[in-house]
């Protein structure tokens, strides 16, 4: 019987990954900033990732056979990475490399046999030489995002060699959901729509439209990453659309949804901040071979779930 440990339970994907195992009834844990909580959302432990012995003590006390270790300390696209800020990097290694060698010390100490799942990034290709990106592209992180994240992998990749442990990584490209927080381009987007519709709002200004990014659908890579730790051994896969759409495409799909035309309500400023305007298209054959997967929703699709649930949850909040 599976026994499933959240790392991260409190973002996107460990919200709809909490979700898919409470409809199965799957028994599972999940831990956050502020410790272990059960599956009805009681705290039974307080701890950090930073902290070996709570790792340690969640570990041994509930012996997990699957864990998704989906932690992290990131930023949106819009927003700026201070290389010599010592917070960052101390917060960015906290959660991306030290509470993972924890997790996998204490596996290693008292459940060897358990499957780890570490959520990478396609950040970690930084200023890509080639596009699509695969598994075994150059790693140029050009943020301290993408530096932490290659150092995860690379911790699991030396708990796999050297200790025999079920340690796979999945290197996630742009995954969007209702779940989305209101920094990230898509859920900025979205709400903007819909504001203007009603009269709320009466302009909407992004950065660089012609970005392009492999966006996908959340849910359809929280069904990749299950099928990753059911797959018969541990490797590194990349989970993408392999579909590249710039910033403009989305805004004008988002826009024409909602029966709008974006060149009427947005406008490009380019002094705003934003991510790397180099080509992140992920290759995910590797994936789609070894496991059958394959995206279920659209480009198009997924921005209008989102808006469509995003609209439900906004009419949930002024009733």
């Amino acid at each position: 019987m599976k026994r499933v440990l959240i790392i991260g339970a409190n973002g996107q994907d460990g919200t709809l990954l909490t979700g898919l195992l409470n409809e199965q009834k799957i028994e599972h844990l999940g831990v956050n900033r502020q410790g272990a909580f059960s599956s009805s959302g009681k705290l039974i432990q307080s701890g950090t990732l930073a902290d070996p012995s709570f790792i340690e003590g969640v570990v041994k006390s509930f012996s997990p056979t699957h864990i998704f270790y989906l932690a992290a300390h990131h930023h949106s696209s819009e927003q700026s990475e201070k290389h010599g800020d010592a917070t960052l990097w101390s917060l960015s290694l906290e959660v991306q490399v030290l509470g993972l060698a924890h997790t996998l010390q204490a596996l290693k100490a008292n459940a060897p046999g358990a499957k780890l799942f570490y959520a990478s990034s396609s950040h970690i290709y930084g200023s890509p030489v080639e596009s699509p990106q695969n598994e075994i592209s150059a790693k140029v992180p050009i943020n301290v995002y993408g530096l932490t994240k290659v150092a995860g992998m690379e911790v699991c990749r030396h708990y796999r060699e050297r200790y025999g442990l079920f340690a796979s990584v999945g290197i996630l490209y742009n995954h969007e959901s209702v779940h989305r927080k209101q920094a990230f381009l898509s859920k900025k987007v979205i709400q903007a729509t819909l504001a203007i519709k009603k009269g709320r709002l009466k302009r909407l200004t992004l950065g660089d439209l012609s970005t392009e990014v492999d966006w996908g659908y959340a849910p359809d890579y929280v069904d990749a990453m299950i099928r990753i730790l059911d797959f018969d051994r541990p490797d590194n896969f990349v989970i993408a659309s392999g579909e590249g759409h710039s910033v403009r495409e989305f805004v004008q799909i988002a826009f024409a949804q909602q029966e709008l035309d974006y060149r009427e309500w947005v406008e490009e400023d380019a002094s705003f901040i934003h991510g790397s305007t180099s080509r992140l298209v992920g290759d995910s054959s590797k994936l789609r071979g070894e496991t059958g997967w394959t995206p279920t929703v659209s480009f198009a699709e997924m921005i209008g779930i989102i808006a469509r649930q995003t609209k439900e949850q906004d009419k949930e909040a002024d009733e």
